[in-house]
């Protein structure tokens, strides 16, 4: 899930697929921050690890392991407020997402598409593994875009990280859209589903992962499938969660 990551702002741009200009700004700025960590030695509770994406094995992601320790040394580094870290965590809707495609190659194999509110990239790298000829990953955190950038080389596909709210302005043209833990406040799901739904009127397929959300719009959405997916929030008690696999009606 992105919470304060998702939250979304006006967007000066808009992103066309093709080869994207290089990263600058704060997105530069956290990657520099972010390569410097995982070339730390060390470890503990306060490091990024490289590891194999929980029900995703063939996904492999910087994560913390601690993400709430994490955040917090560095930003006691920083001397200012950090976002908090949704990027560090495999969170439920994503992991469903990422194990829908990579089971269903033929969602992804030769078509462009968009990752909304991309968190760690987990489902945009699970795309380009499953043959996406283009893949772009969004989220407004610079330090998300930051860990697509490394996650993907990690795991060795081409993944696209741009950081601009698409929500009022993007175009439809891409292929598929895939978001994952979307609709978990009332504001961020008044302005997710309608982009959706007018993506998917304009001709894109549109997957959505949710562990049931509070805001789910589940009158206006189908479910596809649904995964017993391994519990890693740690306000969550079950060791499993069930996690569907939606699309607008």
């Amino acid at each position: 899930m992105n919470s304060a990551r998702r939250h979304v702002k006006a967007a000066p741009t808009t992103p066309r697929w093709g080869m994207l200009a290089p990263m600058t700004g704060a997105a530069a700025d956290a990657l520099t921050e972010l390569e410097r960590e995982i070339d730390a030695p060390g470890a503990g509770l306060d490091r990024l690890r490289l590891v194999p994406t929980p029900f995703v094995p063939e996904v492999r992601l910087h994560l913390a392991e601690d993400a709430i320790v994490w955040w917090a040394r560095m930003e006691a580094n920083a001397g200012h407020a950090l976002p908090a870290p949704y990027w560090a965590s495999a969170w439920a809707g994503g992991q469903a997402l990422a194990r829908h495609l990579l089971d269903h190659p033929e969602l992804a194999a030769g078509r462009r598409v968009l990752d909304l509110a991309a968190g760690s990239g987990l489902v945009a790298i699970a795309a380009a593994l499953a043959g996406a000829t283009q893949v772009i990953a969004n989220d407004i955190d610079p330090y998300a875009v930051a860990a697509v950038t490394i996650n993907a080389r990690a795991n060795q596909v081409a993944v696209d990280a741009v950081g601009d709210d698409l929500l009022d302005s993007f175009d439809a043209e891409a292929d598929l859209v895939v978001a994952g833990d979307v609709f978990y406040d009332r504001a961020m799901a008044d302005r997710m589903l309608p982009f959706l739904e007018r993506i998917a009127a304009a001709g894109a397929d549109v997957l959505v992962g949710d562990p049931g959300r509070e805001h789910l719009p589940v009158d206006r959405l189908t479910v596809l499938a649904d995964y017993p997916v391994p519990t890693t929030e740690p306000s969550v008690d079950s060791p499993l969660r069930r996690v569907q696999v939606l699309r607008p009606v």
